[in-house]
């Protein structure tokens, strides 16, 4: 067998295990999926191009989302839980937000994408800020140049979790003069994940929102 579920990993490190679908075959993951379904088991797979989706054999009960990519096998999560929110500085941006959304519903965790709120219009980022100040975690998700990290970052109180995507003209390098704008904010409380890792970010927010609400941290105190 060319693969083992890790199905503590949740139980363990507070998020689900998921299937990264770039360099799997169509046979691969039809075999994934056949070992979830005979176990009766739920699963997030990422990074599932519409071809490869299109080449599979078995896609009952596969809920594909063409835009992110993200495909779940099972029963959805009761999206009870709240708290983590998404801009995206453009529309070219979506379908990494939208990876990120995917992998919080999974998780049961309602997240609201507020998208195309660029810096080139800042109006449309500050009409819509007494709606971002609500959530506890920010997701942020930019290419071109990555000014929407900072300007987020100094106008919430909550963490931002920058994702640098690779959209952008030349010397936006696919990604990385985000990436590097994320790194060099001059706005604390920026934490940045790798470029177009939606679902890195989305797992990241979770973590953090797990571990406020945990009442088991032992205390550094005598």
């Amino acid at each position: 067998m060319e693969f083992q579920f890790d199905h503590e990993r949740e139980q363990r490190t507070g998020v689900p295990e998921a299937v990264f679908c770039t360099h799997k075959s169509a046979a691969q993951i039809d075999a994934i999926l056949a070992a979830a379904r005979v176990g009766g088991h739920r699963l997030l797979l990422t990074r599932l191009d519409a071809g490869r989706h299109a080449a599979l054999t078995a896609t009952a009960g596969l809920d594909y989302d063409p835009l992110s990519g993200t495909a779940i096998l099972g029963a959805q999560s009761l999206l009870s839980r709240e708290g983590i929110g998404i801009v995206a500085a453009g529309t070219s941006d979506m379908p990494v937000a939208r990876e990120a959304a995917r992998t919080l519903a999974f998780s049961g965790w309602q997240a609201p994408v507020i998208a195309d709120v660029g810096v080139a219009g800042l109006w449309r980022l500050t009409s819509r800020l007494d709606d971002i100040r609500r959530w506890k975690v920010v997701i942020a998700v930019a290419g071109m140049e990555g000014a929407l990290f900072s300007v987020v970052a100094g106008l919430v109180a909550a963490p931002v979790i920058a994702v640098p995507t690779s959209v952008g003209y030349g010397v936006a390098a696919g990604g990385t003069t985000a990436l590097h704008a994320a790194l060099a904010s001059c706005a604390p409380g920026v934490v940045v994940v790798n470029i177009d890792n939606g679902f890195g970010a989305a797992t990241a927010a979770i973590k953090m929102l797990n571990a406020a609400g945990r009442q088991d941290i032992p205390s550094s105190r005598a």
